[in-house]
């Protein structure tokens, strides 16, 4: 099982979320079949929503991450409920872009940097909070950086990664969000952003030293405790009930011409590829 952790630092002034989300993102990997390219970019906004939603207390709370860039990947959906388990999607899952000059998977490049970033905040009221700002990079980490800043008003520091191994495979795959609370002194603030600077690639830590590591060297010499640790997934809310209240859209006329055709009303989850068959005619005499 997947698992998020809590750390805070420096007496509170310094707040800290690292996910270890290897076996989710394997998940969606196998459901979508995905490319690594697409593993990668997926696989990152999954950890993010992740740790986003979880930290929300609301009961039935959800929030919604859409990445559009107007790169060949075409947009990214994750969504995670209020325990941190997630579902997500992209629009082209095949698609794979050349590594570039560092050998590294081109995240920026399949998901493009021509669009925004949207987080949605639903704690059930009648209209969830939306807040967007621009993508700066279309490499996940960066853009939620931004977000961060602008819309909530938050000084944070982020990082998310994804290690396909040569099979396929996820190797590895989590992230981390730090945030700084007001009053956070200069001094704090430079410690932090040395650490972050000099530590291993996210991915190494998490494959070869596991996810306390991560909080080890991001938290180093500041003073640092893991205060809560949470499980993590991959889970569709998809059902039965919503599939078909749904459908209550489809339209007498429709209904009709799927009965003259004997077919039946065919849906798939683009979250989990499930597939739900309803007889048309039981649908229609609903209707009347």
């Amino acid at each position: 099982m997947d698992r998020i952790l809590h750390a805070t630092a420096a007496g509170d002034m310094i707040k800290m979320s690292a996910i270890d989300g290897k076996a989710l993102v394997q998940k969606a990997r196998e459901i979508h079949g995905l490319s690594p390219t697409a593993s990668a970019a997926l696989g990152r906004a999954l950890c993010a929503a992740s740790m986003l939603g979880e930290v929300m207390k609301e009961e039935n709370a959800s929030v919604t991450l859409r990445i559009d860039g107007g790169g060949p990947l075409g947009g990214i959906t994750a969504v995670s409920d209020s325990e941190g388990f997630v579902r997500g999607y992209v629009v082209n899952p095949e698609i794979e872009l050349p590594l570039k000059a560092d050998g590294k998977l081109d995240v920026g490049g399949a998901v493009g940097r021509n669009g925004m970033f949207t987080v949605s905040r639903d704690i059930g009221l009648k209209e969830p909070y939306v807040g967007s700002v621009e993508l700066m990079s279309g490499e996940i980490a960066e853009d939620l950086t931004k977000y961060l800043l602008e819309s909530d008003q938050i000084p944070s520091a982020c990082a998310l990664g994804v290690l396909v191994d040569t099979d396929l495979s996820i190797k590895a795959a989590g992230g981390f969000i730090v945030q700084l609370m007001p009053g956070a002194e200069d001094d704090l603030i430079d410690k932090l952003e040395d650490n972050i600077f000099m530590m291993d690639q996210l991915t190494t830590i998490l494959d070869e030293d596991g996810l306390e590591e991560v909080i080890e060297q991001v938290l180093k010499d500041l003073d640092h405790r893991v205060v809560e640790e949470v499980p993590a997934g991959y889970r569709c809310s998809c059902s039965e009930g919503k599939v078909k209240a749904a459908l209550a859209a489809v339209s007498k006329d429709d209904l009709n011409e799927l009965i003259a055709e004997d077919k039946e009303v065919e849906v798939v989850c683009r979250f989990c590829g499930r597939k739900y068959c309803f007889d048309a005619a039981s649908l229609l005499k609903e209707k009347l």
